[in-house]
């Protein structure tokens, strides 16, 4: 297992490029088994997680073609569904929860599947419910075998219709979306999720063939047709990384400018960062970070203690919770964190109370974070990361303390962080892989 050694307080200085959006390639890379015809994927994060999914639709007799630069050239046109039943596939679906991406295009296409249930982050329930349910909806069959922990599916005769999803679940509209292109007749899916990442799948199953109207909207009207062709498509940057960039540099005082962010995508992101008191600019499609010695985190209206809380797009994302309480933890002022979706994602913060943050954890959702003003520096301790986006949050917060810091169960990083350590070397950052 390895573990990151850092030395921190150092000011960090230069250009860094956001890797492709993992979140949109799990379901783009899912997608690519609708069809029997190529489809090239551009801006392919190299990271765990995807790596993984590509291994798995590989093993599924998708063929697989790196073609460099974050470039990959994907041909179904041979599925082995047989595959499914093999305690190989159980085992790699099982270890990774990304792999319920595939249940939507493989029931569209071949009619029937098999999945066990999904590992992933240890942040709380991630019920798939809304999947589930809107496959049922669509005439799906569902069994679980509980002595194999397994979910067999029968979706040999898919049929659209009218649901209204119990939640505005990203992967639970898309996988959904990607069942309903290929059903008979047409179905509306009211309450779906509209994150830019979504927008990026249907406008890509559109290109293929699909006929999918209200993009953008959470009411997708989706009419299935016969089948699907081939396409190109490029992926979104991350805009989980461009947060925590910009995060970065407030933390550490840094000069920083993110590269090609697509501004336009980013929704209320950097709208959030301003008000803990962080300066941005816009610069074409980059955006500039200056150096700040001090930040302050603005109030309501009345002067009451600002609150910050995911939401659903277009309100701020869940993954950036924790980075925004990292950065809040420098700032001058309060700030109370509400994270709605994730009863364990604030676990995270006794470890910046060791390293000297004041931080009261109100309850499992919610914590109140008292900004030192840099009048005390976070100091350098050992720590284990539980989960991919408190791991980078204590990174950050490792990289502005003083001293030196360890950074154990680092492979969780590895899984939504593409290179981390080099990119970070790159604009002057002392970190060590050990």
């Amino acid at each position: 297992m390895s573990v990151f050694k850092i030395k921190g307080g150092k000011k960090l200085k230069g250009e860094i490029i956001p890797q492709g959006a993992k979140n949109e390639a799990l379901q783009i890379v899912s997608a690519v088994l609708l069809s029997a015809e190529p489809i090239t994927i551009h801006n392919i994060p190299d990271i765990v997680d995807v790596n993984k999914l590509i291994d798995l639709i590989g093993d599924l007799g998708c063929k697989v073609e790196r073609l460099g630069n974050g470039s990959c050239r994907f041909t179904a046109a041979n599925i082995n569904t047989k595959f499914l039943e093999t305690d190989d596939y159980r085992k790699k679906a099982a270890a990774l929860r990304g792999s319920v991406m595939l249940l939507g295009p493989i029931l569209a296409r071949f009619g029937k599947a098999s999945l066990p249930k999904p590992g992933g982050d240890k942040i709380g329930r991630r019920r798939l419910d809304t999947h589930f349910l809107g496959f049922q909806k669509l005439g799906a069959k569902f069994n679980f075998d509980s002595s194999e922990h397994l979910f067999h599916i029968d979706a040999t005769e898919l049929t659209g219709c009218y649901m209204l999803l119990d939640e505005a679940s990203v992967t639970g509209t898309a996988n959904i979306v990607m069942a309903a292109v290929l059903a008979k007749g047409t179905t509306t899916i009211y309450n779906a999720a509209c994150e830019p990442y979504l927008q990026q799948l249907c406008m890509m199953l559109n290109r293929m063939g699909a006929k999918i109207s209200g993009v953008g909207s959470n009411l997708l009207t989706i009419e299935g047709v016969a089948k699907l062709g081939g396409t190109d498509h490029t992926m979104l940057p991350d805009m989980i990384e461009i947060g925590s960039f910009i995060g970065l540099a407030a933390m550490t005082q840094s000069e920083i400018t993110i590269k090609n962010c697509r501004i336009d995508m980013l929704g209320m992101i950097p709208e959030i960062f301003k008000r803990l008191g962080i300066k941005l600019e816009f610069r074409g499609d980059d955006i500039y970070i200056p150096s700040q010695e001090r930040y302050e985190i603005e109030t309501f209206i009345d002067g009451s203690i600002l609150t910050i809380a995911d939401a659903p797009w277009p309100g701020f994302t869940p993954d950036l919770i924790s980075i925004v309480l990292v950065v809040a933890t420098q700032a001058k002022g309060t700030v109370l964190i509400h994270q709605k979706m994730f009863e364990s994602r604030l676990f995270f913060v006794d470890k910046l109370i060791d390293m000297g943050a004041q931080i009261i954890l109100c309850d499992p959702h919610r914590a109140n974070v008292i900004g030192l003003d840099r009048k005390t520096q976070l100091k350098g301790i050992k720590m284990s990361s539980p989960d991919i986006r408190a791991g980078v949050a204590l990174l950050i917060a490792a990289l502005s303390a003083s001293g030196t810091s360890e950074i154990s169960n680092i492979e969780q990083i590895d899984r939504g962080y593409q290179n981390i350590e080099g990119r970070l070397k790159a604009i002057g950052a002392e970190i060590e892989r050990i």
